[in-house]
């Protein structure tokens, strides 16, 4: 609740110019460039019949460092600028990028892309729309977290994890660390007039151990970030981090080969949220339901998961990793919701995908960098609380695998069948908790999957702010969450 007065519109609506502006002087100013010669580059596609197109700007610097044995052994800067022009016909896109952000390589790549376009265009179709700031969102500062802590202070933050580490168990015999942060400007303008720009701070800690006991060794990680400044890491998150990674460790040292078969699993709360992410995210996405090729494509309105499961795609929460102020076609972010009570009631979409399957928008236009043409891409997936109390869920478990944390995965967006590595997870039998177990692998059908969540629980959590998407050679960050959960009949690819 506010109590200064000031009209939460108004405050957006700054913000907004402010970004246009900090990115107008990055990315326009020094290179000779306007509004105007923005606006000739696009009329000068729009004299072929084309059905869309836009320039994107961006400029990013980014900086990490990394911790071994001790040590600081390597460190990173670097700085990227550059441009893409797209034309889109139909279904077809033309795509042409440049590092040299100037006016005649702008007019080259306007030429270039437009020979995707029929003819000359009659009239006034030569024309861009009338001008129009997109209006954003306000939902991280604009600061450059590279300049929030001097080169010393980072130095000694990546020192304390591995102090905090080695003082935390004698068993661990290595610690790695890695401190990354970036700053990213984009200024996008479309051929409809429409002009927006963001600044994107995102930083991100990672830990790994490697405990040893009687000859074996095991690996724990931890670590998050997100939208803000280095100051985000301090004393209290760091312990939690280190504590975590070890733990992780710890466990993994005490684990046996997982059992194998089709049996009850839950899913702990937070990052195990990959799954859902993968399983059931990618195959929402517009570009591949509007070609048909998703497990979900043509099913709007039917029932695809239990009643209770709800699963959004939200680029609109606060300081989160996979949100953004606009999309990377100029477009707000928006909270958008996907499965409601087991009914599928939307994709999420790019400007190309909605206008051929005729619907709107949804803020989820995203591409890794000016070189790269954007696409329907998640931003934070989650799925909604239930009525549960999760040591319930855990309790219900006669013979099964409770998994609270997941490596890597993969899944085929056709036929939704999906296969994920347990980095740690528990056998449980008659609700308690056994032992660690190592080597399971859930196999399943994201769809089919979602039919058989039988408990919810009330403990929904998003991830810390580690997560990375790939797609199409593509990667993006991004959140996912959820909370714990109960499926039946998995199938558990084990050891044992």
């Amino acid at each position: 609740m506010r109590h200064d007065g000031a009209d939460p519109a108004q405050a957006t609506a700054a913000s907004t110019t402010d970004r246009l502006a900090l990115a107008q002087s990055i990315l326009l100013t020094p290179f000779g460039l306007s509004e105007q010669h923005l606006q000739q580059a696009l009329a000068h596609i729009r004299k072929r019949d084309v059905d869309d197109a836009d320039l994107y700007f961006q400029y990013t610097r980014h900086e990490g460092w990394s911790l071994e044995e001790g040590i600081v052994k390597t460190g990173s800067y670097s700085v990227d600028q550059g441009f893409g022009v797209r034309a889109v016909s139909g279904e077809k896109t033309a795509f042409a990028y440049s590092d040299d952000i100037s006016q005649a390589a702008l007019m080259d790549a306007a030429a270039t892309v437009r020979a995707i376009g029929n003819g000359t265009a009659r009239g006034g179709r030569a024309k861009v729309g009338a001008r129009r700031v997109a209006p954003g969102r306000a939902l991280y500062p604009a600061l450059d977290p590279i300049e929030t802590l001097d080169s010393a202070a980072k130095v000694a933050l990546l020192g304390r994890v591995e102090k905090l580490a080695r003082a935390r168990d004698p068993r661990i015999v290595q610690v790695m660390a890695g401190l990354a942060s970036e700053w990213d400007v984009v200024l996008v303008t479309r051929a409809d007039g429409t002009l927006a720009a963001d600044v994107r701070p995102l930083v991100r800690l990672s830990v790994t151990v490697i405990a040893q006991q009687a000859g074996r060794r095991e690996v724990g990680t931890a670590g998050g970030g997100g939208r803000f400044g280095l100051a985000y890491f301090d004393d209290a998150r760091i312990t939690q981090y280190v504590e975590d990674a070890v733990q992780n460790a710890l466990i993994n040292l005490e684990s046996r080969p997982a059992p194998a078969g089709e049996m009850t699993v839950v899913l702990g709360p937070g990052w195990p949220g990959v799954l859902l992410h993968e399983a059931v995210g990618h195959g929402l996405e517009g570009d591949f339901n509007r070609k048909g090729a998703s497990a979900f494509s043509g099913r709007i309105g039917e029932r695809v998961a239990a009643k209770g499961v709800t699963v959004l795609d939200d680029g609109t929460l606060a300081g989160r990793r996979g949100s953004l102020n606009i999309d990377d076609e100029g477009h707000a972010t928006q909270r958008n919701v996907l499965i409601e009570d087991g009914i599928l009631v939307g994709y999420i979409q790019d400007a190309m995908n909605a206008r051929l399957m005729k619907t709107a928008p949804t803020g989820n236009g995203r591409r890794e960098s000016y070189a790269h043409i954007p696409m329907p891409r998640m931003t934070n997936t989650y799925m909604l609380g239930g009525q549960y109390e999760p040591a319930e869920v855990i309790a219900s478990i006669e013979r099964g695998i409770y998994a609270t944390n997941f490596g890597g995965g993969q899944v085929d967006i056709t036929s939704g069948k999906f296969v994920f590595s347990a980095s740690q997870a528990w056998w449980v039998e008659k609700g308690k908790l056994l032992y660690p177990v190592k080597g399971a692998t859930l196999v399943g059908n994201g769809p089919e999957a979602l039919k058989h969540v039988s408990m919810i629980g009330n403990d929904p959590q998003l991830d810390t702010g580690v997560g990375v998407c790939g797609k199409e050679g593509q990667s993006v960050p991004v959140g996912v969450g959820q909370p714990t959960f109960r499926i039946e009949g998995l199938t558990v690819g084990g050891t044992v």
